[in-house]
């Protein structure tokens, strides 16, 4: 499992978990599309924000590994900002290759975006 030196663990003051120490020995967690409602709590919503900008710096538009990154937090965003970069992507393999849906994340997030050309 590929760790991201440099990538936030958490999110600061939480408990909002952006990465994992270790692989998990029975395999590693599915990556599933879930639903993000409008009544999300404040705390859940800035978690989000923060996950996306942690990617966007540490990765920009380029395909990345999904390594040490939590299952959990990447799955609010799997889907819809983050995509499978690869036709024969794998939601249960460390190795799968993601991308950021940069039209999508500046829908998503403008705030994050803000004062960037959006070419």
């Amino acid at each position: 499992m590929l760790k991201h030196r440099g990538f936030p663990g958490r999110l600061p003051g939480t408990d909002h978990q952006f990465t994992i120490r270790r692989a998990n020995p029975r395999g590693a967690t599915r990556l599933v599309a879930r639903e993000r409602y409008r009544d999300r709590s404040a705390a859940d919503r800035r978690a989000d924000l923060a996950f996306m900008a942690a990617l966007w710096d540490h990765f920009g538009a380029e395909p990345f590994e999904r390594g040490n990154l939590d299952a959990g937090r990447l799955s609010w965003l799997f889907g819809r900002e983050v995509i499978p970069a690869t036709d024969d992507f794998d939601p249960e393999s460390y190795e799968a290759l993601l991308k950021i849906d940069v039209a999508r994340a500046r829908l998503s997030f403008p705030e994050l975006f803000e004062g960037e050309d959006p070419a």
